[in-house]
């Protein structure tokens, strides 16, 4: 039996906001088991939390936010990322501020502050979403779907129309290694032109060569070039799993993303919902052997 998780002690991720470009500071503490994942704002009167739920996304442009009566949270996606890797089911994250740190513009300060203080298991069995028959949604020429596969894997393709992006696919089993070795470095991305017309308009103050990939019309602004030749669809590939935290239950099933942002991602997380006949909740342990053969011989095309 795969019982819950959570972090051995509290840990602190400071920075500053990608908006404001001022300090800010994120603590993650540990929560009991059945809690989920919960934003707190510690400097708002009698610190609101939010719970990481689609049904507190609200915002899905460029970015994932989750907003309900007292406050929002914008750029989850990078912060959370990593507890899906770590497959971490309860925990609270502080916020003494409206914005999370942007840090270098990757998962990898908050996949590093959390093993540093080490993860812990629960006196509770962890229940996996398993899905059983693929669950599909498509918006234009953008799909998304998910189908069964016993454990968890993404594959994410993109097409850009620019000459150092093009048409990239990333393909991951993963786990705590592969995300730590594959995709947590892998830095955001945005190009000259729209940062200009944000700064304008008084936002992404926070915004810089440290903590962003700028593409000009041409080639990478960035004097240190990029991590990976293809750290563009390695990002995206860790902002869809951001997004799965969303789902409230860990996902056993193979996604599958083409030309899909945050939109899209919301979008099938709200499709698995309403399939209730293509999943079921399972032990690890349960016997799915016969969906994972159904599926076993499956090709996912790209």
């Amino acid at each position: 039996m795969f019982l819950q998780k959570t972090i051995r002690k509290r840990a602190v991720v400071n920075g500053i906001g990608i908006h404001s470009g001022d300090p800010c500071t994120l603590t993650f503490r540990p929560a009991p088991p059945d809690t989920g994942v919960y934003f707190i704002r510690s400097d708002l009167p009698g610190s609101p939390s939010l719970k990481v739920s689609a049904r507190n996304v609200n915002a899905t442009s460029h970015q994932t936010t989750i907003g309900g009566e007292k406050f929002s949270v914008a750029t989850i996606e990078h912060c959370v990322s990593a507890l899906s890797a770590l497959r971490i089911d309860n925990i609270f994250i502080e916020l003494d501020g409206p914005e999370i740190p942007i840090c270098d513009g990757s998962a990898s300060a908050f996949l590093n502050a959390l093993l540093d203080v080490g993860i812990v298991e629960q006196d509770q069995p962890r229940k996996y979403c398993y899905i059983t028959e693929p669950i599909y949604f498509s918006e234009g020429e953008k799909h998304a779907y998910v189908v069964p596969y016993h454990g968890l894997r993404v594959t994410v393709t993109i097409d850009f129309p620019h000459p150092k992006i093009g048409k990239q696919t990333v393909d991951l089993d993963v786990n705590e290694q592969s995300f730590g070795r594959d995709i947590a470095n892998a830095r955001t991305f945005g190009f000259l032109k729209d940062v200009e017309a944000l700064q304008a308009r008084g936002l992404a103050k926070g915004g810089s060569l440290e903590n962003c990939i700028v593409l000009d019309g041409e080639a990478v602004v960035n004097p240190e070039g990029l991590r990976w030749v293809d750290e563009f669809v390695r990002h995206k590939a860790l902002d869809a799993l951001g997004d799965l935290v969303t789902l409230e239950m860990p996902l056993m099933g193979h996604v599958v993303l083409y030309k899909a942002g945050h939109d899209v991602m919301n979008k099938l997380v709200k499709k698995i919902w309403d399939s209730p006949k293509s999943f079921r909740h399972v032990e690890l342990g349960a016997d799915i052997s016969e969906e994972v053969q159904r599926y076993s011989g499956w090709q996912v095309p790209i």
